[in-house]
């Protein structure tokens, strides 16, 4: 059953031209990257930002506990066994977001699918096989899940997409590894992922910050609004 995702909304002007749809990590909720809005200069581009808030279920890794979660955690062993099944419910759900901005008024090529962690996962799983032409992915200290099936599973018109993927070189959580093979996967199917490493764990860091608002600035600027 498709999952209706409640959000959390900011918009940098009064007539967005432009729409990120930002997805938090494990157990987290949409509030909490709704600081970065303001680290993000991205005038004169009107951002609606939409932080979703994943459901909760029952996590493997954590004992079963139940918490917020695009999809179940089986390992963090690269190779386990994955949650199919909830990593395609948590897609249909932000289809379902995409399509309500598009409705909304903003066009698909001036939609940005970003995420940290579990939700850098999403966006970079999402993003390579969403229907439409996205304006940009992003995943911050993520990788791809169901990277085997990417080649049969891609959509053409996201092929050209620019992907921005930033990783902790001592990420306990996410092995930097585990984010190079993604990476490679990407490649492979012919996307030209942007590569970052920063010197830091599990986070998000100033630079990286930085570099990101330059790269949306160039993403957004690529496909301006009409007038």
């Amino acid at each position: 059953m498709t999952v209706t995702l409640e959000t959390v909304e900011q918009e940098t002007g009064p007539a967005p031209d432009a729409a990120i749809i930002w997805l938090h990590g494990l157990g987290a909720d949409g509030n909490d990257f709704v600081p970065i809005v303001d680290q993000l200069p991205l005038a004169p581009h009107q951002v609606r930002f939409i932080f979703p808030h994943a459901p909760v279920r029952a996590v493997t890794l954590n004992g079963g506990l139940p918490m917020r979660a695009w999809f179940d955690v089986l390992s963090l062993q690269r190779g386990t066994r994955e949650d199919l099944a909830g990593i395609k419910n948590s897609a249909t759900a932000l289809d379902a977001l995409i399509s309500r901005e598009i409705a909304r008024g903003i066009r698909s090529d001036r939609i940005v699918l970003a995420g940290f962690s579990q939700g850098g996962a999403m966006a970079l799983y999402w993003g390579a096989r969403a229907s439409v032409r996205l304006a940009g992915i992003i995943g911050l200290s993520a990788f791809m899940p169901a990277a085997a099936q990417l080649a049969e599973e891609l959509e053409p018109a996201n092929r050209a997409v620019p992907i921005f993927m930033a990783h902790g070189s001592a990420d306990p959580v996410v092995s930097p590894a585990w984010g190079e093979i993604s990476r490679d996967a990407l490649l492979a199917a012919g996307f030209s992922p942007s590569w970052h490493t920063y010197p830091m764990a599990h986070a998000v860091c100033p630079q990286e910050i930085a570099d990101l608002s330059v790269w949306l600035g160039q993403v957004l600027d690529a496909h301006p609004p009409p007038g």
